[in-house]
């Protein structure tokens, strides 16, 4: 049997003939679709009826529009509450997409070479028309995505929506974080000021930290995987044109290429696993929802052939408590965007990025600082650049990949720490993960460490006993008891993801704040030798 065929608009159709059968030549036929070219265009790009007066009108808006069709085309009420998401997603993919914008419009000036990226930026920041300002947006915009990436993770393991069918979309999630800070390392160096090339130098340098284990092993010169990383990293044995060349490639094509197509999956999956996460009581039957009606109103009968039990999210799962997304969802996203924006264009105006002078490999810069979001990072590096910048990072990510693998007991998903029930694990969590980060840190900077004490003993040996490895022994033994008292995966990762995001946060600090040159430590500036 012939499939039906769509049936077509009456715009679409071009009749030699009007209603009282006259004939009407082409001229006039041209003509008249010339009158009528802004309707047929318009029914062309808008498939949906306009104005939007019902509850069909808007579905229909969101099911055949391509930019909106990532929602569903009803949203639950809960998914709306400003408690429950703090709009930390939307924010995310908003300063995405400024970084997108407004990184294009540096492209135009924007000339990866030696010395040119240097004076091009420097051009862009004092004599282009507002590309300082831009810069200053693009900068800003960063740091935002930063956070919001790392705080929209934060929400999501403490609201437990991690857990099934979400699995594989937390999975997409910790990519997108690894490709954020991707995003932003490999920016770092686009500058070429002092500031940028001494940073990369020291991520090159941890890129070839397993020369820490293979010196001791004596591999290195059959089995250089820290030389080749390197190498890899920079198209060379130093930063070079190399370096910059790779890192502008990285950071304007491939790692923006492969953060659109996990961003798209990722809102596919929050689709398909229908919607975000919510408790079963989120919803009562015959809750009438914002319009004071029923979510839908039957105007047909239908026949019950057969009951299945089904799999896929929507069972058990009725209309009841959610509104059209078109336009409850849109404002709301809307108005986390509008803040986001404000946020950033605001600290743009008042705080200007950071320009040096020109990259210059024979004066050092001391001390030579990542971005804040790699400091805690950096702090771990002082102590061991293979356990701090490799390993404790490598073991954090798989970590957090294996969080919803390793936790599947069936608790309430969708409310922050399972509606209060896990906050006493959270509380001694943070106190625990903050006495030992500080603890370990204070004797450090008063005693110090194991170099310091015996100057003579093995690098392997470093490279295994550091702060960074205590701190990560310290916090697991704690999750450990944690899962062993309450015999609860849930509770033991609460335990432990708290420890670890108490650690990043103090050490973030230290690093921001209290380390000067030589990578010292300093309660102030004003303490810093004057050279």
């Amino acid at each position: 049997m012939n499939a039906q065929e769509p049936p077509v608009r009456p715009d679409a159709v071009n009749d030699p003939g009007d209603a009282a059968g006259l004939r009407v030549s082409g001229l006039q036929a041209f003509l008249g679709n010339l009158k009528n070219l802004g309707v047929i265009a318009k029914n062309a790009f808008v498939r949906h009826g306009w104005p939007i007066r019902s509850e069909r009108d808007r579905s229909r808006a969101v099911f055949q529009n391509f930019f909106l069709h990532i929602h569903s085309t009803r949203t639950h009420r809960w998914s709306l509450r400003p408690s429950f998401t703090l709009g930390l997603g939307v924010m995310a993919f908003g300063s995405f997409l400024v970084l997108s914008v407004t990184g294009i419009f540096l492209m135009i000036y924007y000339q990866a070479g030696i010395p040119e990226a240097y004076q091009t930026v420097k051009d862009l920041s004092f004599v282009s028309s507002s590309g300082k300002y831009v810069r200053n947006i693009h900068r800003w915009a960063a740091h935002f995505m930063v956070f919001a990436v790392f705080a929209h993770m934060t929400r999501v393991f403490y609201t437990s929506s991690y857990r099934a069918p979400r699995e594989f979309n937390w999975l997409i999630g910790v990519g997108l974080l690894v490709l954020t800070l991707g995003l932003s390392f490999t920016g770092y160096l686009l500058p070429w000021d002092q500031l940028a090339f001494w940073a990369i130098t020291i991520g090159s340098n941890i890129a070839a930290s397993p020369r820490e284990i293979t010196d001791a092993l004596g591999m290195t010169g059959v089995f250089d995987i820290g030389g080749l990383q390197r190498e890899l990293l920079l198209g060379g044995s130093e930063v070079g044109q190399g370096a910059l060349t790779r890192f502008y490639l990285l950071h304007v094509i491939l790692l923006p290429a492969a953060a659109f197509a996990l961003l798209g999956v990722h809102f596919w999956r929050i689709r398909k696993d229908g919607g975000l996460s919510r408790p079963p009581d989120a919803a009562f039957a015959g809750d009438p929802g914002v319009t004071g009606k029923p979510a839908f109103v039957p105007s047909k009968t239908y026949g019950l052939m057969a009951l299945v039990r089904g799999k896929t999210p929507a069972v058990d799962r009725g209309p009841e408590g959610t509104v059209a997304s078109l336009p409850h969802a849109f404002r709301a996203e809307l108005a986390a965007f509008m803040l986001m924006l404000a946020i950033v264009c605001g600290l743009s105006f008042f705080w200007d990025a950071p320009l040096k002078e020109l990259a210059n490999p024979r004066v050092p810069e001391n001390p030579a600082k990542a971005p804040w979001y790699f400091l805690g990072l950096q702090e771990l590096v002082s102590y061991s650049a293979f356990a701090g910048g490799m390993l404790i990072p490598g073991i954090v990510v798989v970590g957090l990949a294996l969080i919803p693998f390793l936790d599947r007991e069936q608790g309430v998903s969708g409310t922050w720490l399972a509606r209060g029930s896990e906050k006493k694990i959270f509380w001694g969590s943070l106190v625990f993960g903050l006495a030992s980060v500080i603890g370990v840190v204070a004797f450090t900077v008063k005693f110090g460490w194991l170099r310091s004490w015996y100057p003579g003993i093995p690098q392997l040996v470093i490279t295994v006993v550091n702060p960074g490895t205590l701190i990560m022994l310290l916090y697991t033994g704690f999750s450990l008891l944690i899962l062993q008292r309450t015999g609860s995966t849930r509770k033991g990762a609460v335990a432990l993801f708290t420890c670890f995001l108490s650690g990043f946060l103090v050490l973030t600090v230290v690093g921001v704040y209290f380390r000067g040159p030589n990578w010292n430590f300093y309660l102030s500036p004003a303490q810093w030798p004057i050279h």
